[in-house]
């Protein structure tokens, strides 16, 4: 599993004028390149009138990232590396943006749009809430119905949800733990049943938790 890192929690856009050209930009997560295309497709889509849609996206975090930009017609350096730029400094990975230009009429020259796609990028990462991946297990519990109150208070002290009950002759829980608490639920099970209950791992993977 991958060291946690930060992402956006969800789609956010924010906009606003320079010069009379009109800046939107929309910033979501994405956790593959083909949902980072399909997003970037998606705001082309929204706004196929506009003068250019800048994407920027970095996929991954850490020291494991894949980057890409793309300029859309503006001049060479002057939009879509300046807004990879700005996701780079921001901590945040599995991101993609797209800003998008509606042209007012005056040209801002190449210092200009460095400045506009800059801001424009950075309103939309710093409003953004953010989560962090993390490993998590979900596993699978039998208990009898004198436990149930006190397993789901050890639930919730490790960090642990609650995904499923399902009451039958005994309680079939299905929870969620970080990976990190797990084995203190563990321990807190062996606690509570005299070393009798054990949770089962039925599945490992990643999950965004906010922060």
């Amino acid at each position: 599993m991958s060291k946690p890192y930060l992402v956006p929690l969800h789609e956010i856009r924010r906009e606003h004028i320079v010069v009379n050209s009109r800046f939107i930009a929309t910033l979501a997560p994405a956790f593959s390149i083909d949902e980072a295309r399909a997003f970037m497709a998606k705001i082309k889509k929204e706004f196929a009138d506009a003068t250019h849609n800048v994407p920027a996206y970095i996929i991954g975090g850490g020291n494991s990232v894949t980057e890409y930009f793309s300029d859309d017609g503006e001049p060479s350096g002057t939009s879509g590396k300046p807004a990879l730029t700005v996701l780079r400094g921001s901590g945040l990975g599995d991101a993609v943006l797209v800003i998008t230009r509606y042209f007012g009429g005056t040209l801002l020259g190449t210092g200009g749009l460095v400045k506009a796609y800059t801001e424009s990028a950075q309103l939309v990462v710093h409003a953004v809430p953010r989560g962090k991946r993390q490993p998590v297990h979900v596993v699978m519990l039998a208990i009898p119905y004198n436990l149930l109150e006190r397993i789901r208070l050890a639930t919730t002290r490790q960090r642990g949800e609650i995904l499923g009950e399902d009451f039958a002759g005994d309680i079939t829980l299905t929870l969620r733990f970080p990976m990190d608490t797990f084995e203190a639920f563990q321990n807190d099970l062996r606690e509570l049943s005299a070393g009798k209950l054990q949770a089962e791992i039925i599945e490992s993977s990643e999950m965004v938790v906010p922060i």
